[in-house]
């Protein structure tokens, strides 16, 4: 249950700290009082978004914090241990806002994100919020009651799963199935190319290599000259290097007789002597293998050419190009061999369709079980908010199309009066009448559900008298396995609060500010005079007050 609540800084609210207890929690006060703000407030708590426009004027923050004694079940274990907060009977949920977007959210002082406390919210507290009986009229909501009460989330996660390998093999052999003419042009296009790049023959690094001997084809009689003339310098003029180099080293070594400094250069002269011999025969042999072929310089240029080409078609490198050509073939192969898959798939899929028909067909059993059940709790439940002579139908019927919610659609059926057929909701039930059975729906649907903090939020609109008390009474009834908070403007719903606190607002200095507290049982008299009475409150009113706390 919901034990501490604080809001700083929201709306109208400077800094309010409130304490409930278990039971009955009734909040209640004029229209425009900021109950709505509380509810908020608790909403945000559970998860809801919360916009930077709640922020009191003037403040460039603001802070919602609540304290929930729950008993720690497996889901709500499970969920603190994936986020490494440990479990404990207290929870503390705080929300921290900033003008600047930078919200945070902290669950026991530690940080988390709101989509963890999205789902960890609704474990702790269910909002029943103003206008939710409108929800009713939607008929896509009654399957989701229906499943609550029956518990069939591992019949309803079997057809999950089947229904997800049934889309995904439909959604392949859909593919493969595509139109035929467009298939056979496909194929024709990855034929040739497949044709185009094989045919090529290409080798990686092949470009740069024949530009290498585009370069020297081109300029070999330049290359001829230059080896030639390297070679008769070096080695073949009577006047070469190689010559001249042998007589100095004669004449070094002469002269080493008589100045030994002079034999520190064999080495060197030796070493260069080898260096020019080595350079000459390379010249020369260079020159021996030189051929100027006009043949094979139009052969490399025509083969360059055709990879410029195939460069612009299927990528900038020969690498690109091939790794095209090897997508290429496995498009190919993969799209010729489409008959023997989609075959294969066909089989597959008749499979699965079996299997998603059998796990919808227990889904369906356990739904039309249930639903009797559902109605005859919902009749009787109906009878403590002043409906005694309604009557309740579930309606399971047959679909064909297939779902991750089965083949069943759910609609709830409802007459009111006797002699009247029971028919759709939307058509039937007046504003009163789903507020009503919307309340009877929330406490049936979820049966297991115990402990859990239960905000309603303006019930009783549209409704008076016995009416309202009857459904004070099965708030009241709720109240005594879990917390229930509730805003009212009914006297006979307040009348049984465990706890009552009202919301007022106070203009103090030209600002205006909403402050909430608890009311003591003289108070209590007096402020369901005021809602018995309205602003001019009579004795009588509040003897009508007393009346209706002691009868309570």
């Amino acid at each position: 249950m919901l034990s501490h609540l604080r809001i700083k800084n929201i709306a109208l609210i400077d800094d309010l700290e409130l304490e409930f207890g278990s039971g009955l929690n009734l909040l209640t006060g004029e229209t425009g009082s900021g109950k709505s703000i509380i509810v908020d407030s608790l909403a945000a708590l559970t998860g809801e978004r919360v916009s930077a426009d709640l922020i009191k004027q003037g403040e460039s923050s603001a802070r919602i914090e609540g304290v929930f004694e729950t008993q720690v079940t497996d889901n709500v274990a499970h969920l603190l241990e994936e986020s490494g907060i440990e479990a404990s009977g207290e929870i503390l949920v705080r929300r921290d806002l900033s003008r600047d977007g930078k919200n945070r959210v902290f669950v026991n002082d530690q940080l988390v994100t709101q989509s963890f406390l999205k789902r960890l919210g609704p474990l702790l507290a269910d909002i029943h919020g103003q206008g939710e009986q409108q929800t009713l009229y939607d008929v896509s909501t009654h399957i989701v009651m229906l499943d609550d009460f029956a518990g069939v989330e591992k019949e309803k996660l079997q057809v999950r799963d089947a229904f997800v390998a049934w889309s995904q093999i439909a959604h392949e052999l859909a593919t493969l199935k595509q139109d035929e003419s467009e298939k056979l042009q496909l194929i024709d296009i990855l034929r040739f190319q497949v044709n185009e790049i094989g045919k090529a023959n290409l080798t990686t690094g092949e470009d740069a290599k024949l530009e290498i001997e585009k370069r020297r084809l081109a300029n070999a009689e330049k290359l001829a000259a230059l080896s030639t003339e390297i070679f008769s310098l070096l080695y073949d003029d009577e006047h070469s290097t190689l010559a001249t180099l042998d007589r100095a080293a004669k004449l070094a070594a002469e002269l080493s007789q008589f100045e030994t400094s002079f034999s520190e250069y064999d080495d060197g002269l030796g070493t260069a002597r080898a260096l020019i011999d080595d350079l000459a025969a390379t010249a020369r042999d260079f020159r021996s293998k030189l051929e100027f072929s006009p043949e094979r310089l139009n052969e490399i240029e025509e083969r360059l050419a055709e990879i410029s080409r195939l460069k612009r078609k299927y990528g900038d490198s020969i690498e690109a190009i091939l790794a095209h050509f090897t997508d290429a073939q496995s498009r190919l192969e993969s799209i010729e061999t489409a008959e023997f898959r989609e075959q294969e798939l066909q089989k597959q899929l008749v499979a699965q369709e079996n299997s998603y028909r059998a796990a919808a067909a227990r889904l369906t059993s356990a739904r039309e079980k249930a639903a009797k059940s559902f109605g005859k709790a919902v009749e009787t439940a109906l009878k403590d908010v002043a409906l005694e002579k309604a009557r309740f139908e579930v309606q399971v019927a047959r679909v064909d199309a297939f779902s991750m919610n089965g083949l069943d659609r759910v609609e709830f059926l409802f007459s009111a009066n006797p002699g009247e057929t029971v028919r759709p909701l939307a058509k039937v039930a007046s504003g009163g009448e789903a507020s009503r059975l919307m309340l009877v729906l929330k406490t049936v649907a979820r049966p297991h559900e115990r402990g859990k903090t239960a905000v309603f939020d303006e019930v009783d609109v549209g409704i008076g008298g016995r009416v309202a008390e009857a459904v004070g009474r099965k708030l009241k009834s709720l109240s005594m396995v879990s917390q229930v908070f509730c805003v009212t403007h009914q006297p006979q719903i307040a009348s049984l609060a465990d706890h009552h606190f009202v919301v007022e607002k106070a203009t103090v200095k030209a600002r205006t500010s909403i402050r909430v507290r608890e009311l003591s049982p003289d108070e209590r008299i007096e402020e369901l005079a005021r809602m018995l009475a309205g602003k001019a409150v009579t004795d009588a009113a509040r003897e009508n007050a007393r009346a209706m706390l002691i009868a309570a």
